[in-house]
């Protein structure tokens, strides 16, 4: 059985391959499909086989997908324009005669006021168009995330934010990963969607305590509202765009968008998902 992931050099991409092969796949039937045939060098050395397409490229991509049973389509990053190169796999997929797709979309995507969750109910709705068999595969946050919060703060010492009481059900990278080489592997999953989380949602002020202990010293919650976080991110020389991106997706985690935690990922693992310390370091 031959299985394919998109994004294969990105950080999700790179941790499903390899826990393809922790899980027992062969090298030889793992396929990257890549944009950047010069990232691939680590795929190759463990005996993957590379084929370049980029999202977009239709004909490149069917090409690179032909023989391929499962495939993994990996969301990509470019706001504004994802639904439309989201779309152009999901039709090689189908010209190329791929048997089932999974595909790595957000918390709620089709009921949420999260500010990234349009593109994935449209392409939600492009998969269930398409006549291929699928799974959705609804990631909540990264713990990983949140990294740059925690050098900032241990510069700082203080996280500075403006969710309020909400909460992030947020799980590894690598938990993610699993799930998904755990769906491409086979099984019941046709027809599935998964909303994936951490075990536990906690709030900024526990993040901050947590960060205090990776840290080994104290990190002040410094709760605002959005008019002071803008400017203090605008203070800092944040983007204009990024500053409304943070504060709009803050106001989001205030309203509940991440805090549902499911049972979904630890359900499929067949382990709790790590921590937010041990994702954070400790």
């Amino acid at each position: 059985m031959s299985i394919a992931l998109t994004g294969a050099t990105g950080a999700l991409g790179s941790l499903t391959v390899k826990a393809l092969l922790q899980r027992g796949t062969s090298a030889s039937d793992i396929v990257a499909v890549v944009r950047d045939d010069g990232r691939a060098q680590p795929l190759k050395d463990l005996g993957v086989s590379v084929r370049v397409a980029a999202y977009g490229e239709v004909p490149a991509l069917t090409e690179a997908l032909d023989g391929v049973d499962r495939l993994l389509l990996v969301s990509g990053p470019e706001s504004g324009e994802r639904v439309a190169l989201h779309g152009s796999v999901i039709a090689a997929a189908g010209q190329a005669g791929v048997g089932f797709l999974a595909y790595t979309s957000a918390p709620h995507a089709d009921s949420t006021q999260l500010l990234v969750a349009p593109d994935h109910a449209a392409t939600e709705k492009l998969i269930h168009a398409s006549g291929l068999a699928f799974s959705i595969l609804r990631n909540n946050w990264y713990h990983e995330n949140y990294l740059p919060h925690l050098k900032s703060a241990a510069a700082t010492g203080k996280l500075p934010s403006s969710a309020g009481a909400g909460r992030v059900a947020s799980a590894a990278r690598a938990d993610y990963a699993e799930a998904a080489a755990i769906v491409l592997a086979g099984g019941d999953h046709d027809g599935r969607t998964y909303e994936l989380s951490g075990d536990v949602a906690w709030t900024f002020s526990e993040l901050a305590a947590t960060m205090g202990d990776v840290l080994g010293r104290p990190i002040e919650y410094v709760p605002l509202d959005r008019a002071a976080h803008t400017a203090a991110l605008t203070a800092a020389g944040l983007d204009a765009r990024l500053i409304q991106f943070v504060t709009q997706l803050e106001s989001n985690i205030a309203a509940g968008a991440l805090a549902d935690a499911t049972n979904h990922l630890a359900g499929l693992i067949g382990r709790p998902t790590t921590p937010l310390a041990e994702g954070l370091g400790r």
